[in-house]
């Protein structure tokens, strides 16, 4: 509800806010429903050297799609690259990379930048939905500052496809403040077994096989990227056993976390991260087992209707300074020493976001036969169905 100024509420506003950094709605619903559009084209003509940027570009267009992850990204980066080249960022989040990649193979997804894990490039690429990137348009782009360790999936057959966003880990978040007398979980197994009884009813897993499949299998310490199918029957008859018992299947439990609705879940840094900031309580958690360790990257699809606003997107958010932002908005770290390079002491030493030597040497990065792997596929739809 707006008064008779055009205003609306904190609380309204409070709620849109986090209705958008969710990814819940676009930024043009957003702007329309909280007034800021109009103060974002304020902001462009008041601040004319946003436009003489390093990343800016002129003549992109009015709109550069962009299909993410859910509480990936800082609003406020959004808004100041619209001002500075006038095009506005549209956000498609999604769940999983199956769902990612059977988006691309329909054909028509609109997309002009995506962002894809590391062990489904190779997958993008033999089915030619991938562009090859043109790196003379992304002079943010500086390959010697990259891990290699991260930065490397992006290249295939010489040929580079992708650029580094973030890497981070698969762990899962607990609500301390519900355990009670209980120790706090430090395993998969734990986390499984605490699922089936003392948090039944209260535990949320990904919609999404690669992350719920490979921590039933670490249950068992089978590999987090298993396809053998008497252990994929084990990791199965587990996730039956324990479905009566969730809350919800889904990628995106920060609101059920943060209600309360939900104590436990499967959960990247980044959410970890952002969920331990704002409430202490919620803590995040390595299974000692092991477990994913990933890198994402930012990517064209094949056709992308708007070339060049795609590349300014990519361009801007790996300038060092907009990344830092990112960065610390969203909990996730990134793989430059550009960016680390501005990052303060307490975030370079987060065990959150970088964890133990044990605990990091112990994870998997995810296998590419696991994002096609037809037993896995319809292990999970067999499990979201029962």
């Amino acid at each position: 509800m707006t008064d008779r100024n055009g205003f609306i509420s904190r609380e309204k506003f409070m709620a849109e806010l986090f209705r958008y950094k969710k990814g819940s709605v676009t930024r043009r619903h957003f702007l329309g429903v909280t007034g800021l559009g109009a103060a974002t084209a304020v902001l462009g003509s008041a601040v004319p050297g946003l436009r003489s940027a390093a990343w800016a570009q002129a003549n992109i267009g009015d709109r550069v799609v962009l299909a993410t992850w859910p509480n990936y990204h800082d609003p406020a980066n959004f808004e100041a690259f619209t001002a500075a080249t006038g095009a506005a960022v549209d956000m498609n989040v999604f769940g999983s990379n199956e769902e990612m990649l059977a988006k691309l193979q329909a054909g028509g997804s609109g997309w002009d930048v995506f962002v894809p894990t590391n062990y489904t490039i190779t997958t993008y690429v033999g089915e030619d939905l991938i562009e090859p990137l043109d790196l003379s348009k992304i002079p943010n782009y500086d390959a010697g500052a990259f891990n290699e360790r991260f930065a490397g999936p992006g290249t295939v057959d010489g040929t580079v496809y992708a650029v580094p966003k973030n890497w981070g880990t698969t762990g899962f978040a607990v609500n301390t403040a519900q355990l009670g007398s209980l120790p706090k979980p430090t395993t998969w197994k734990e986390f499984w077994d605490m699922t089936m009884a003392d948090f039944s009813g209260r535990t949320m897993v990904h919609d999404y096989q690669l992350t719920t499949i490979g921590n039933a299998l670490k249950y068992f310490g089978y590999s987090f990227n298993s396809v053998e199918p008497s252990e994929l029957a084990e990791a199965e008859k587990l996730l039956l056993d324990a479905k009566p018992h969730l809350f919800a299947i889904s990628s995106d439990y920060q609101p059920s976390m943060r209600s309360g609705d939900a104590w436990m879940t499967i959960c990247w840094t980044g959410d970890g991260k952002q969920m331990n900031r704002d409430m202490p309580e919620i803590e995040y958690v390595l299974g000692k087992e092991g477990g994913e360790l990933w890198s994402d990257f930012y990517a064209i699809p094949k056709g992308a209707p708007h070339m060049d606003a795609a590349y300014a997107l990519i361009n801007y958010l790996l300038d060092p300074a907009v990344n830092a932002k990112e960065s610390l908005f969203h909990g996730y770290p990134t793989a430059d020493a550009r960016v680390d390079a501005l990052m303060p002491p307490e975030v370079l030493n987060d065990p959150i976001l970088y964890p133990a030597a044990e605990l990091l040497d112990a994870l998997e990065f995810g296998a590419a036969v696991t994002l096609t792997d037809p037993n896995r596929a319809e292990l999970m739809a067999r499990f979201k169905s029962a």
